[in-house]
């Protein structure tokens, strides 16, 4: 079996395509798998060291003015006919899109060679390039009902992220946990905005967890790579620690709660593993995706919500009392989120494939 997986520009799509990959590889170990995406975006690094086969594109977004929308047209199309290049020689049995702006020219190279298609959507918002191919793809696969509202909806399957079903499996590596120096007799909720953080919450943590009673509670904070700074921003707190990354794989069997973004590879995660949550969708994404994407849980009581012009540490510090210093509310929200959990979602997506190309 040959699996080309095209992606590109953020964590956001890169991760969940790996996830997949990784699935594959492990059912297959004999299957071959071709990533195509950017040569100038995380990608380029990302995918190569993890042992998979690359080979780049070089496309744009369709924003800025007259020109630049112009330049990103006239990249698409000379991308198009180097993907068909890649694909005639590599010859894949399905071609799969988990968006990024590289992607709409290979599934459009694809489905002029009648390849068999599949895209995935990790949001609830839908993403321009899938946008773009939507009508022209065998298979969309979604992780929100929402994506109805836009996708053709006798193709669409609501299977979820991949990123999810690794989650669910990633088992407790108990020395990186002890290493943190938690105490395994305490709840722990897990904050973290992201990679790199975030320093406008940093900058009223202090205040909001300051007046949270850490009698049954400790934090582990992850103030992030960007804000590294703020590592001793509560060197004077016992139940406070903070690191500037984590491996979250590698400890969410022991988080108890999470204060966190809400990007859709997270959102997986937690509801695979029905994490409580408290959500700060990030106002920063493209068409406020993160704010759909919470919206989603937190009408489903799977979750609670703070948008960012109403976070301080008030609203903060008394969202964390009413969720987290109640055993039963904090159960409640646990169950939620694991009916909305999928943690199939990659073996799901391979079955689906399979299908497609026999």
């Amino acid at each position: 079996m040959k699996i080309c997986i095209v992606t590109g520009g953020t964590g956001g799509h890169i991760y969940p395509a790996v996830a997949l990959a990784d699935t594959f590889r492990h059912l297959y170990p004999q299957c071959e798998i071709l990533f195509i995406g950017n040569d100038d975006r995380m990608e380029a690094q990302v995918i190569p060291s993890l042992g998979y086969q690359f080979l780049s594109l070089h496309t744009s977004g369709l924003v800025g003015n007259a020109f630049q929308k112009g330049r990103a047209v006239g990249q698409l199309v000379v991308a198009r006919q180097k993907a068909k290049g890649y694909l005639r020689e590599f010859g894949p049995d399905i071609v799969i899109g988990f968006g990024g702006y590289v992607s709409a020219p290979v599934m459009m190279a694809a489905c002029s060679l009648h390849i068999p298609t599949m895209i995935h959507e990790q949001n609830s918002i839908v993403g321009r390039s899938n946008q773009l191919v939507m009508n022209r793809v065998d298979a969309i696969v979604t992780c929100y009902e929402k994506c109805e509202e836009v996708f053709p909806k006798n193709k669409i399957h609501l299977l979820g992220n991949p990123r999810a079903t690794i989650a669910q499996k990633a088992p407790l590596d108990q020395a990186y946990y002890d290493s943190l120096g938690l105490d395994p007799k305490k709840k722990t909720i897990l904050v973290m905005m992201g990679s790199l953080g975030s320093s406008s919450v940093n900058a009223l943590m202090k205040d909001a967890l300051g007046s949270v009673d850490t009698t049954s509670l400790q934090f582990l904070y992850v103030c992030g790579k960007d804000n590294s700074k703020d590592i001793h921003m509560f060197d004077d707190v016992k139940d406070i620690h903070v690191v500037d990354y984590v491996d979250t794989l590698k400890i969410y069997k022991k988080m108890d709660g999470l204060i966190c973004r809400a990007g859709a590879t997270t959102i997986a995660e937690l509801t695979a593993l029905g994490i409580p949550a408290i959500l700060i969708p990030s106002p920063y994404v493209a068409a406020n995706h993160q704010y759909y994407n919470a919206r989603q849980l937190v009408d489903r009581h799977a979750a609670y919500m703070i948008e960012e012009k109403d976070l301080n540490a008030d609203t903060l510090s008394q969202t964390i009392k009413t969720l987290f210093l109640d055993p039963a509310e904090m159960a409640e929200v646990s169950k939620n989120a694991r009916k909305l959990g999928k943690p199939q979602a990659a073996y799901d997506m391979i079955s689906l494939c399979e299908s497609l190309i026999k």
